[in-house]
């Protein structure tokens, strides 16, 4: 036994070496020694030596004794001692014994392999299952499997160019009896044309069979059904009926396109498809609601943005971007307020490995955001596997909570002009970025939390009332007039267009939305301008939190570069996805603004929101049967909405700001009342007072005022009053200026009709600025007005362009194909590549790029692209 070290020499040599001292455990036994006197005490005790403290443990010492080579099977002496002598002044005493820990690295392809049994030939390709060059990026489903997460008893629709079911990797899991062919019109969607690859290898991501010809899918014992409708003409009718094909059984429907990617279309489904969407959510899946998920586009290089596509930036889609193999966002993946999460996908040098058309043929060479969406859909089936009681509320709640956020540094500071990579903070303290959105799925994440998930409560939503802004109209021709000027001034400024909204808690309280239940923003917009493209629109909330809506892709400098579309947003609906969480009570401000051209001008006419969110009411029976949304044609064809609420609420006034800045060059701000020639230096904010809200399953409207003008002229009375106060002043001047009692009263009964019929249905008309003109290039005009009308629920219609002030005519969606289409004509194109290419990028070769000539300014095809 080593005879104890004097306690001074233990105690200098316990204060001077580091926590890093050389262990001898061939010669020695260690113990954890806890106690709270000084550890030399009781040294000679117990026999042993003092090493030094436990790293930052107060109290606990490491000790040491030399071993005991012949004690055998003997109790240890140190312990022996130790429980013998039992000092009260001693804690704890532990021998200290040798471990092995193991790495939390991913297994290696041939162990996973071996391991699991999977023999597919292209398994060890499939680094998006498994990532040894980057293995914190991937799918991450491995450990699923092992756990008998593979799919069992989930359907997913594949809507597409048809899947082929002769395929030895999709035989055994195609779904039959939920398929159909709406291009031809049978019942099996056979890809018949030689580029009709892009649902199989869809398909193949998702439910690709164990040990086939190729790889496997994620979910590989699922099932997959197929609906054709991109390989012809459709209607309406046809792409509604697929959108629902065979929904009581159907979970998940895989959408992997949209409309043209080339950064100049702004298109969305229209009321019919509407309706089956909403449909489908209400009633899919015995009423838990259908699964729409849909990838972001693919024109990130023609500057597209995916609030310009009407499928992306739906409520009632899980909108899905890219991210390569090294967690960055590919040069095609779009971003927008509206992108939810990211999957890996192509680029940076690898592509998806997964089935293709044919018996037995693979493909090494998918991508693009058709690839991100079926790994998605794969991961919610492995999900749904778990929990089939999920609704397609409780899945997107899951992508928002459970996602990766990939590149993320917690501690950088966002630069002045952030790119749309960069992450910023929600009010929910989440990271969220506009090309990733909260981040990338992560399959083991996300099934895990679906176990233990509660379930959300009913769906509830805000509709607020309609601001009118300088009695902006639009007729159904789309026809725009009035509204308040914005863009960039001759002097060099840049005038931008503010309005405010306020959410009060009445309107919170009738709606019963959670204060921190919000989901979804919805805003519509009606914007004339003479470039689209150049448009920036953003909603700040009452936290701060600042939603781009349309200038994502040009860092602030501007919008979509190659969209010249003169019909500006008749109606076109936003939507953001990053104030999930977030209380909406306060004040809610939108700007618009156009910094890119002088020439170019526009004016904004009104805007509307929704705010959807979970209900304060947790009854789901019944109850959540009365407060289904349904879509409504509410006349948002023309503008203001002619539908108004038809529940009175005197009480519910909603305080309505409209500012127009011009930020001149040295940083001066200056606000105008009118500034239709951006000269007037004159400084006014005007206030009114707006309407309440619709909100479910209850209606509120009241009437709108505001200030009146400042001018005492006959003619500005009349322009700036309500009538009923026209009335009383015109009378307060004529007795003033008249004493005789009988023409004061042949006065009062020969008001005006003409005057009060110009007035009617107005609450407000701001005085003229002199020298103002309206559209037709009239003298006068009138001015800024905030009237209440209901926005509708529509979506936004389609949007043709005017060449040379000729209006082009709209072709009805079943003529606008991608083989019919005489703009994809124009660039010898038929149809888009399942994998977008380099060559896609502007700037390369005009044969190969997907956007139309400069010289063309058709704005919206109608037609579909694969993405």
């Amino acid at each position: 036994m080593l005879l104890p070290i004097p306690i001074f020499a233990l105690l200098s040599v316990s204060w001077t070496v580091s926590a890093s001292v050389r262990r001898a455990y061939d010669t020695h036994d260690y113990y954890a020694l806890e106690t709270d006197l000084e550890p030399e005490s009781f040294s000679t005790q117990l026999g042993v030596e003092l090493v030094e403290q436990v790293g930052e443990l107060a109290g606990f010492w490491l000790v040491r004794a030399e071993k005991n080579l012949q004690r055998g099977l003997e109790e240890d002496p140190i312990l022996a001692r130790y429980n013998a002598i039992q000092p009260s002044s001693i804690k704890s005493l532990t021998l200290q014994t040798l471990r092995q820990r193991s790495k939390r690295a991913p297994p290696s392809l041939s162990e996973l392999a071996s391991k699991m049994g999977i023999q597919d030939p292209l398994f060890p390709e499939q680094w998006h299952i498994l990532n040894p060059e980057s293995p914190e990026h991937m799918m991450n489903v491995t450990g699923l499997w092992e756990e008998g997460y593979t799919g069992v008893g989930v359907i997913s629709s594949l809507i597409d160019d048809g899947l082929d079911y002769t395929s030895e990797d999709l035989a055994a899991n195609f779904d039959a009896v939920h398929s159909h062919d709406y291009n031809d019109h049978e019942d099996l969607p056979t890809p018949k044309l030689p580029e009709d690859t892009h649902g199989t290898r869809c398909a193949g991501q998702i439910a690709a069979v164990k040990n086939g010809v190729c790889g496997l899918g994620l979910a590989y014992n699922s099932r997959v059904a197929a609906v054709r409708i991109l390989s012809g003409t459709i209607t309406d009718v046809d792409e509604a009926a697929a959108l629902n094909q065979g929904f009581d059984e159907v979970s998940i429907y895989s959408c992997s396109w949209g409309p043209p990617d080339d950064g100049r279309t702004m298109d969305g489904p229209d009321y019919l498809i509407q309706k089956a969407i909403v449909n489908g959510v209400n009633r899919g899946r015995q009423g838990k609601g259908s699964i729409f998920v849909f990838a972001s586009g693919n024109g990130k290089g023609s500057g597209d943005e995916c609030n310009y596509d009407g499928y992306t930036n739906s409520i009632w889609s899980v909108t899905v971007g890219a991210a390569d193999w090294t967690g960055r966002s590919p040069y095609y993946s779009e971003a927008c307020a509206a992108n939810m999460i990211v999957a890996y996908s192509s680029g940076n040098g690898k592509s998806i490995v997964t089935t293709d058309k044919g018996k037995n043929q693979c493909s090494r060479g998918h991508g693009g955001t058709s690839a991100a969406a079926p790994n998605v859909v794969g991961v919610i089936a492995l999900a749904l596997q778990a929990r089939p009681e999920l609704s397609w509320r409780d899945i997107q709640h899951l992508c928002v909570r459970t996602a990766i956020p990939i590149n993320y540094d917690p501690s950088s500071t966002l630069p002045s002009s952030p790119s749309d990579t960069d992450y910023e903070l929600t009010a929910a303290h989440r990271p969220f970025s506009y090309a990733f959105g909260y981040g990338a799925i992560d399959a083991y994440t996300f099934v895990h939390a679906a176990l233990k998930w509660d379930l959300v409560p009913r769906q509830t939503w805000i509709r607020t009332r309609t601001v009118v802004l300088g009695d902006g109209k639009m007729t159904k021709d789309k026809v725009f007039s009035g509204g308040i000027p914005f863009g960039q001034s001759k002097n060099g400024g840049e005038v931008s267009v503010s309005s405010t909204l306020e959410v009060t808690e009445k309107m919170m309280s009738r709606a019963l939305l959670s204060p921190q239940g919000l989901e979804h923003v919805n805003v519509r917009v009606w914007i004339d301008h003479q470039r689209r493209g150049d448009v920036r629109v953003e909603i700040v909330s009452p936290n701060g939190i600042k939603s781009i809506l349309a200038g994502v892709s040009s860092g602030g400098e501007g919008g979509r570069k190659y969209d010249k579309a003169k019909t500006g947003f008749p109606g076109w609906l936003f939507m953001s996805v990053k104030h999930w969480d977030e209380n909406p009570l306060g004040t809610w401000t939108i700007t618009v603004s156009d910094s890119v051209n002088t020439d170019f001008t526009g004016r904004f006419l009104g805007w509307n929101m929704v705010l959807w969110g979970s209900s304060t009411d947790t009854k789901t029976s019944a109850q959540e049967d009365k407060n289904k949304y349904e879509i409504l044609m509410e006349g948002d064809d023309v503008f203001p909405p002619p539908h108004g609420n038809s529940d009175e609420d005197e009480d519910g006034n909603v305080t309505i700001t409209v500012t127009a800045t011009e930020t001149l060059v040295g940083s001066t701000t200056r606000i105008y009342t009118k500034p239709t020639h951006f000269l007037s230096t004159d400084v006014l904010e005007v206030t009114g007072i707006n309407d309440d809200v619709e909100a479910s399953p209850t209606s509120t409207s009241t009437s709108a005022s505001s200030s009146p003008s400042s001018s005492s002229s006959l003619g500005k009375i009349f322009s700036s009053q309500r009538p009923i106060f026209a009335i009383f002043e015109l009378i307060f001047l004529i007795a003033v200026g008249v004493v005789l009692y009988v023409f004061l009263w042949r006065r009062r009964k020969q008001g005006s009709s003409a005057d009060y019929e110009a007035l009617a249905g107005q609450n407000v008309a701001m005085s003229r600025i002199p020298g103002d003109r309206d559209r037709s290039g009239r003298p006068g005009g009138r001015g800024e007005m905030y009237e209440a009308f209901d926005g509708g629920e529509d979506e936004g219609e389609d949007d043709e362009d005017e060449e040379a002030g000729v209006d082009q005519p709209m072709l009805p969606r079943s003529a606008r194909t991608p083989r019919e289409d005489p703009s994809s004509a124009a660039i010898g194109q038929s149809r888009y590549r399942d994998q977008p290419s380099e060559s896609d990028i502007p700037g390369k070769t005009q044969e190969s790029m997907r956007i139309l000539p400069k010289d063309d300014d058709s704005g919206s095809s109608g037609s579909w692209e694969h993405t």
